[in-house]
């Protein structure tokens, strides 16, 4: 009996595995994503323009952003967006007693389980990009709100677009 049940939880085990080696929505085409500023992704869709306004009266750097956008499904930071990312680099180099919080965020397609990772791996991507630019590490935390906290609750791609982010926190 025993050797029974061990039998059926190596073939669970082993179908949980060969799920988990699968992305999400997968298909024959493999997607890359690279860390800091590597290689940018290619875009599955085209991706909707979005306006950013610098942020005043907020902590951190004045006349810079204070979010950076991303792609569908990706989370590298785009070429667009290095010189937000930069600035805020050389901002906190020059404060160092300041802290950041980086908050990553997803669009309302996906599970919840897999947009909290994807806003996760979206935060840790600025956090790496700041500590390659030399931002000591322990002053930046990353956290992930996944699909929980809309910018816009609309289904246009460029809703979409406005909620694959991550938010620059000064505290």
């Amino acid at each position: 009996m025993y050797k029974k049940h061990q039998l059926y939880a190596t073939l669970l085990l082993t179908s949980v595995l060969a799920a988990c080696s699968t992305s999400f929505g997968s298909s024959s085409k493999h997607i890359e994503h690279h860390y800091a500023f590597g290689r940018p992704a290619t875009s599955i869709a085209s991706v909707a323009p979005v306006e950013v306004k610098p942020q005043r009266g907020q902590s951190g750097p004045e006349n810079v952003a204070h979010i950076v956008y991303f792609d569908f499904d990706s989370y590298t930071v785009r070429p667009v967006d290095r010189g937000i990312v930069e600035s805020h680099a050389q901002w906190l180099r020059s404060h160092p007693g300041q802290s950041l919080m980086l908050q990553g965020h997803t669009d309302v397609r996906g599970g919840s389980e897999y947009n909290l990772a994807l806003g996760q791996k979206r935060a840790e991507s600025v956090r790496k990009s700041l500590q390659i630019l030399g931002v000591d590490s322990s002053k930046v935390e990353a956290v992930s709100y996944g699909k929980e906290r809309l910018a816009d609750p609309g289904t246009s791609e460029a809703a979409h677009q406005r909620n694959r982010r991550v938010e620059f926190e000064y505290r």
